[in-house]
């Protein structure tokens, strides 16, 4: 960034980190032994679909870049009430969904897209316990995870986001800063 942009008040965009998603599938065997939760089977990549730059003319163009096998209906597009597109990728492995999920963000990075990338989800279920569901989330450009527990339209469990960060410190890099734990109210990722 130069002595203009900085006289201009323009920023110099931060490329996602993406090199932190390989970590999930071992945390996810910890949140099995721990916490009796599995995946759901469904992870979110979540998007700005933007103007300006580079753009995404239709849900064809944006199938044709991800290049992901829609044959046994792996992903869909959706958008939320917020404006923002989502990958939503259907496989039973958590393994498989974060590989999928980082070959998406390979792609919109590829294509300078990268900026508008903002955080992958990828949920869980318990196995028989009244914990509740959880979702992990990973934030695209600080290349960390936080749980977040929705327990009703507008209500989430801390309790238990806090406890799920216990048991993952230091096997996943998790955000330090709880302001960063934004509510995920509509996701499509359960």
């Amino acid at each position: 960034m130069g002595l203009r942009d900085i006289l201009l008040g323009r920023s110099k965009s931060v490329a996602p980190n993406l090199d932190n998603l390989f970590a999930l599938p071992a945390a996810g065997l910890t949140l099995e032994s721990r916490l009796d939760l599995v995946t759901s089977g469904v992870a979110g990549l979540c998007f700005k679909a933007g103007s300006g730059g580079r753009t995404l003319e239709s849900e064809a163009d944006m199938r044709e870049l991800l290049s992901l096998d829609e044959a046994d209906n792996a992903f869909s597009l959706t958008h939320d009430d917020l404006g923002f597109t989502w990958v939503v990728i259907n496989d039973p492995t958590l393994d498989g969904q974060v590989t999928k999920v980082h070959g998406a963000n390979l792609s919109l990075v590829d294509h300078d897209l990268g900026d508008r990338l903002l955080c992958a989800v990828f949920g869980f279920k318990p196995l028989g316990n009244d914990e509740g569901p959880l979702r992990l989330v990973y934030l695209m450009k600080q290349g960390t995870f936080y749980p977040f527990a929705q327990r009703g339209p507008q209500d989430r469990d801390n309790e238990f986001e806090l406890r799920v960060k216990s048991f993952l410190t230091g096997e996943i890099s998790l955000e330090a800063d709880l302001a960063r734990w934004m509510a995920l109210w509509n996701a499509p990722v359960e």
